[in-house]
């Protein structure tokens, strides 16, 4: 109790009515001068979801206002991407299940989804925008899962060999940012060495170092084809959320591996995570709004339970817990809740 008193003397350097914390509220532009934290465009990374064919632009049903698009639609969204200022587009494909087998064998494929699309955007817009690029087999896997299958439960080290060929591969194709999301032990540093070794060596590293075994992913997992290959979870890979300390000792584990980035994701549950990692690491942390967030929060405007402002409201949230950036399907649209 006495170190309570004791902070609240340290905050506290006056008294009413003398001190009155309302004046610096009273107007718009008083408000605006004293705020603490703020959002514009650098903080946005723009989630894209890849179909195969042509001339399309495909509507996903869990997730209202996000798209599929084929390879020759991407500059209708990267255009937007750019004319906004977002550094940077997150790449996810929609993989035809004839194409999945238990291995993940297409994410290998110079030819795969993810390849092409990289190599398109390299191709047209050179370096006015990054391109980030999951690292992780779920969207190429008959089972769901981000790794291989062994004897009833995803095999960490054979898993991460096809990792290591699927993250070079999406370097050589010309990806920025290479973005495990599999949460195997040990990749990242695999991983940083195959890239040292073949002359990428200045290919940034944003290491998935945090992520929850959620239930806030199913919208996600629809969007890229997985949901109803799924069979069981993914508990035995992926962070309990219970747990707050093991997230702290990923992270450490992953910038010692050659991490420049970590990722905590979902992203609103786990404000605190946000927090405790920005306090212990100096490294920056990108914060996840996932998709089951999204649809949860779109529905509830379009049913006008919530205005839109709400948007705003939650993703300061990110940025007040100490997030650096945020991968958000918000952010084609921030025009709507930002002052431009």
């Amino acid at each position: 109790m006495s170190h309570i008193k004791n902070l609240l003397r340290m905050i506290i350097t006056g008294k009413y009515p003398n001190l009155r914390l309302r004046r610096n509220r009273k107007f718009d532009w008083t408000r605006r001068l004293i705020e603490e934290s703020s959002l514009s465009s650098n903080d946005f990374i723009l989630p894209i979801f890849l179909i195969d064919g042509k001339n399309k632009i495909q509507t996903i049903k869990a997730m209202p206002g996000v798209y599929r698009y084929s390879i020759n639609k991407l500059n209708r969204i990267i255009d937007k991407a750019i004319s906004l200022k977002i550094p940077m587009v997150a790449l996810f494909p929609y993989t035809n299940s004839k194409l999945k087998d238990k291995f993940g064998s297409e994410a290998l494929n110079e030819n795969n989804l993810v390849c092409k699309a990289i190599r398109y955007i390299k191709k047209k817009y050179k370096n006015e925008i990054g391109i980030m690029c999951d690292v992780a087999l779920d969207p190429y896997t008959s089972h769901g899962h981000d790794g291989i299958i062994k004897s009833g439960y995803v095999d960490n080290d054979g898993t991460n060999e096809i990792l290591i060929k699927q993250a070079l591969l999406q370097a050589q194709m010309g990806c920025d940012v290479i973005a495990p999301s599999d949460m195997m032990d040990g990749r990242i540093g695999k991983i940083r060495k195959v890239l040292d070794k073949n002359g990428h060596e200045l290919i940034q590293i944003l290491s998935y170092a945090v992520k929850y075994a959620s239930n806030f992913y199913s919208p996600f997992r629809n969007a890229v084809g997985s949901n109803n290959l799924l069979k069981s979870d993914k508990k035995n890979y992926q962070m309990d959320f219970r747990n707050n300390n093991e997230a702290l000792r990923e992270v450490a584990l992953d910038i010692k591996e050659g991490a420049d980035i970590v990722m905590v994701k979902p992203g609103l549950p786990y404000l605190d995570i946000i927090r405790s990692v920005r306090n212990n690491f100096k490294i920056p942390v990108f914060a996840y709004q996932v998709s089951g967030e999204y649809s949860l929060m779109e529905n509830a405007i379009k049913k006008k339970i919530i205005n839109k402002n709400a948007v705003l409201e939650n993703l300061i949230s990110f940025k007040r817990a100490g997030a650096t950036a945020i991968v958000s399907y918000y952010a084609d649209r921030i025009k709507d809740f930002l002052n431009y």
